[in-house]
């Protein structure tokens, strides 16, 4: 059967809000069929459902995928499909969680919601600090902009070290230790590849300074999780704030509940409504491009990962 290039599918589940930006760009939004070639995947969690509708359907030509991160899809990024994904979508939340978490950490502010007694003074100014920012995506770039206020330092460590405008300095990877060791603020806000994959392990913390706060915002296997409770536990780091964790949600009693001067919040740096509204404008970029009205946004190149 030849395919139908007006005809788009959502699967394996779908919301109005979502059909009704298939429609407002121009396409046509079908139930899945050997004539379809365009789909909207949008469950996280099932890559494997995903790569068996793949094997069985050789006529689909793109899949929009529904998050930034797209390491749950490895193993079939490979296959001759375009992918997009959200990457760059919800930039502003996750962004502004990320600045939360450091202001939280730096003034304590977990401890003294909780306080009954007056205490001890204390505070980190984010002010004339050094952040520094393992990724160069556009949840950084959203960063730089949230920063710029404080008159700080920022040093983004990326991949390929290409400029990004607000950036005190760019470098790449094999900085990284260097800079870990200058950072007063350390915010992971990259893929998780095999290069990344426990990116911060018991070694990179003892290169941090013992003053210094790690936010992770990205994807909870950037961290070594016994490495960080370790830590904490023994004052290498002053303290730690992370969105995401493994394995998610984290069960009660993990030890990460009990590690000291750690904020955990549950994966909320962007909520159900906020990912419905922005992902329905990837959507429509999409679509269009697609249609051939537009260009592609967020496409994913299978040998980064990202």
């Amino acid at each position: 059967m030849t395919v139908d290039r007006r005809k788009v599918s959502i699967e394996p589940k779908s919301f109005v809000e979502y059909e009704q930006a298939v429609r407002d760009a121009g396409a046509e939004l079908s139930e899945f069929g050997s004539d379809v070639a365009a789909l909207i995947w949008t469950d996280y969690a099932r890559p494997d459902a995903l790569a068996d509708l793949l094997k069985a359907n050789p006529q689909v030509e793109w899949v929009q995928l529904p998050f930034a991160g797209v390491d749950a899809f490895a193993d079939i990024l490979k296959h001759p499909v375009k992918f997009t994904s959200a990457k760059g979508s919800y930039r502003e939340p996750v962004a502004e969680h990320a600045l939360a978490l450091c202001l939280a950490l730096a003034r304590k502010l977990p401890e003294r919601v909780t306080a009954k007694s007056w205490g001890k003074k204390f505070a980190v100014s984010l002010y004339d600090s050094h952040i520094v920012i393992v990724g160069g995506g556009g949840i950084t770039e959203e960063l730089l902009l949230l920063l710029a206020p404080f008159k700080t330092r920022v040093s983004v460590v990326r991949k390929h070290a290409v400029d990004l405008e607000g950036a005190t300095e760019t470098v790449g990877f094999e900085q990284l230790d260097n800079y870990l060791a200058m950072a007063d603020f350390v915010i992971l806000a990259a893929a998780l590849t095999d290069e990344t994959l426990y990116l911060m392990n018991d070694r990179r913390f003892e290169l941090m300074k013992p003053t210094a706060y790690l936010v992770n915002i990205a994807r909870g296997k950037m961290v070594d999780q016994q490495a960080l409770v370790r830590a904490l536990e023994g004052s290498v780091i002053a303290g730690a704030a992370t969105d995401v964790t493994y394995p998610e949600p984290l069960p009660d009693g993990h030890e990460l509940w009990h590690a000291p001067n750690l904020i955990i919040t549950p994966h909320t740096a962007d909520t159900n409504a906020q990912v419905i509204r922005l992902f329905c404008k990837r959507i429509d970029e999409n679509v269009k491009a697609w249609l051939g009205k537009s260009q592609w946004v967020g496409e994913v190149d299978p040998n980064l990962g990202y």
